[in-house]
């Protein structure tokens, strides 16, 4: 496998937008706080050593300026309650480390494998469910990153391949994260020619935020990729509410639907953010006007540090229940929690 240059030699092109983008990202409290015109958050700063604030700029400017209660704000805003130990919650909810049979590779379903090739995202959800225990240089720093032929990411990718060679009960291969789309697509390009002549794997599914944070992640190096992927590819985008569905998001789609790429979302139910009928039903119907079909709504993980998002299951299906009423079954996502050790996530309603 061949080696990508240095950011920093004269013969490496040019960093695509996404990357830029991604190095202008709001990395410090006080300045997301002058940005939105919001008050310094007073007393003790909140937690952030280990899960450091990470906004994309044109993730912040779908944030309301001046509104402390604004959704899209509480999912990337660190509070104080993140320090705050609750019964119950752990740093691996979903049983990860135990479903690892190769660095980075997860099994827990029948016919399917999870590759984690980087724990690198766009942004920094206070919510996630990996926020906990794994440091940031685990697999690997970044799209920043370059170097020499022991290249992190892709030992663990040649070690993914050795893995899915040595099973043929799997069919589907899944790229997570992190976020697998903050990997490089030259790199990409060259796994899955790899990848695609493993006769007994049909299909490729990404799990990403990065396009709902920066949509420009879907580039013309990007498409070219999908365009030379000999196998099925299945995107499942992660947005939570309607607000987080704009033009851009929506302009970036465009090609991949119109090159068969079947596009899904899946959100997590969040206390203060999208626990509202109206607010999920609109988001529903932003993504079908996006060419995106609702998959699953996540009963939260219980990670280390999350618990002030929680929503009751009482209340998560009345709510499901209410949005059967408004709208056709189709626009209607997967109420489900994953349970560590269950061979399949667990259906709620």
């Amino acid at each position: 496998m061949s080696t990508s240059l240095s950011p920093s030699s004269p013969r490496s092109p040019a960093r695509p937008t996404w990357q830029r983008s991604l190095q202008a990202a709001v990395r410090d409290l006080d300045d997301l706080c002058h940005r939105l015109n919001l008050e310094p958050p007073a007393g003790p700063r909140p937690p952030g050593h280990e899960f450091p604030l990470l906004v994309p700029r044109e993730y912040l400017e779908k944030i309301r300026p001046g509104d402390p209660r604004d959704p899209l704000l509480l999912q990337v805003l660190p509070q104080p309650a993140e320090d705050m130990p609750t019964p119950g919650y752990t740093p691996d909810p979903v049983g990860d480390l135990a479903a690892q049979t190769a660095p980075g590779v997860l099994q827990k379903y029948a016919g399917r494998a999870l590759i984690l090739p980087t724990t690198s995202c766009a942004v920094h959800c206070r919510y996630c469910f990996r926020r906990n225990y794994l440091s940031p240089d685990f697999f690997d720093p970044g799209p920043e990153s370059s170097g020499p032929t022991r290249h992190p990411i892709r030992q663990r990718l040649q070690q993914a391949l050795a893995v899915l060679r040595s099973d043929p009960s799997l069919r589907e291969v899944i790229l997570s994260g992190g976020d697998p789309l903050m990997v490089d697509d030259a790199l990409w390009a060259s796994w899955t020619q790899d990848l695609v002549q493993i006769e007994h794997i049909e299909t490729l599914r990404i799990h990403t935020r990065l396009p709902v944070v920066i949509p420009s992640r879907i580039d013309e190096r990007f498409l070219e990729w999908t365009d030379a992927l000999r196998i099925p590819l299945v995107m499942v985008l992660h947005a939570n509410h309607p607000r987080e569905i704009d033009g851009a998001l929506e302009e970036a789609l465009t090609p991949l639907r119109r090159r068969g790429v079947v596009l899904l979302n899946q959100s997590v139910l969040l206390r203060h953010v999208n626990d509202d009928a109206d607010v999920l039903a609109e988001l529903s119907r932003r993504l079908l006007q996006a060419g995106v079909l609702p998959y699953y709504l996540h009963q939260l993980d219980r990670a280390l540090g999350t618990a002030h998002f929680a929503v009751s299951d009482q209340q998560a299906k009345a709510i499901v229940e209410e949005l059967r009423a408004r709208l056709p079954g189709y626009l209607v996502p997967r109420l489900v929690r994953e349970e560590p050790g269950r061979p399949h996530k667990t259906p709620l309603a």
